[in-house]
């Protein structure tokens, strides 16, 4: 059986709804073996979702306590999701995971994943009312992530469908050409894809991120995935695993990725079929 871990987590040091420690506790008694803070960069275009510059150091101290106070029930790693066009940086952390919330046009950063009405004004507004030319900014945004953010982690790889997951638009070749071409060139820096549960949880998805169809691309490519629930609270910690660990398996994949004290690792799922 495979141990329980979540590198994805948010507090109310960003947009979380838990305390560290109350996340901590919470998976302690859902059996996790490790668990991964990865509050939100700062960033000047909205400061509504992520950490204050101010609470960096605070962060940090906190999870570093944490780790001590439970060294003998659970592994505690101080992450940071590094947005694209953060203004902070990531020294002090375990790890990274690389993400982008926002697009730049014409000097401006633009939001794509707060809500769907704004999603739908920016892509009247900047685009033409074409979603695929947002989409096609959006990849070549993502494309370079790695580059952008150092990250260990790739980020929800897919986040521009948040609002849209049934949307015509997502079988357009040029969509499909667009998110391909991002995957081919992420794909050279080695480092494990997301698959992210986080949007069902809320309720804007029934697939996790990356899409089924990004997923058997991957696979094929001989890609990595590392599982995450993206937990902004102590319920959704986990949250659909057995389920993603059965459609992976189904997939092709043989591994996921966690994150140790040594940095990355791959663990075996190909015998694997329920958690601890």
């Amino acid at each position: 059986m495979l141990q329980k871990t979540n590198f994805h987590t948010h507090t109310l040091y960003c947009d979380g709804k838990n305390t560290p420690e109350e996340m901590v506790q919470a998976a302690i008694e859902k059996k996790f073996v490790s668990l991964g803070f990865s509050s939100h960069s700062y960033t000047a275009y909205d400061t509504g979702y992520c950490m204050a510059k101010e609470d960096i150091p605070k962060y940090q101290n906190e999870i570093r306590a944490l780790q001590k106070k439970y060294q003998n029930q659970i592994q505690i790693f101080c992450g940071v999701e590094q947005d694209f066009y953060a203004e902070s940086g990531i020294e002090g952390f375990d790890y990274v995971i690389g993400s982008v919330h926002a697009i730049a046009k014409d000097g401006n950063c633009y939001t794509i994943d707060a809500s769907k009405a704004q999603t739908n004004q920016l892509v009247t507004q900047e685009f033409d009312g074409d979603f695929l030319k947002l989409a096609e900014c959006y990849f070549e945004t993502v494309a370079h992530v790695v580059e952008q953010t150092d990250a260990d982690i790739i980020g929800h790889f897919d986040l521009i469908t948040k609002f849209y997951e049934n949307a015509a638009w997502l079988e357009d070749k040029r969509y499909r050409f667009a998110a391909w071409a991002a995957m081919e060139h992420l794909l050279q820096f080695d480092k494990p894809f997301e698959i992210n549960t986080g949007a069902i949880y809320r309720g804007f998805r029934t697939e996790a991120y990356p899409a089924v169809w990004l997923l058997k691309a991957l696979q094929k490519q001989g890609g990595k995935v590392l599982l995450s629930s993206d937990s902004h609270d102590t319920h959704s910690l986990g949250y659909g695993f057995e389920t993603i660990l059965s459609m992976i398996q189904e997939i092709g994949f043989q591994s996921m990725c966690i994150w140790t004290e040594n940095g990355m690792k791959e663990v075996d799922i190909s015998n694997k079929k329920v958690f601890l």
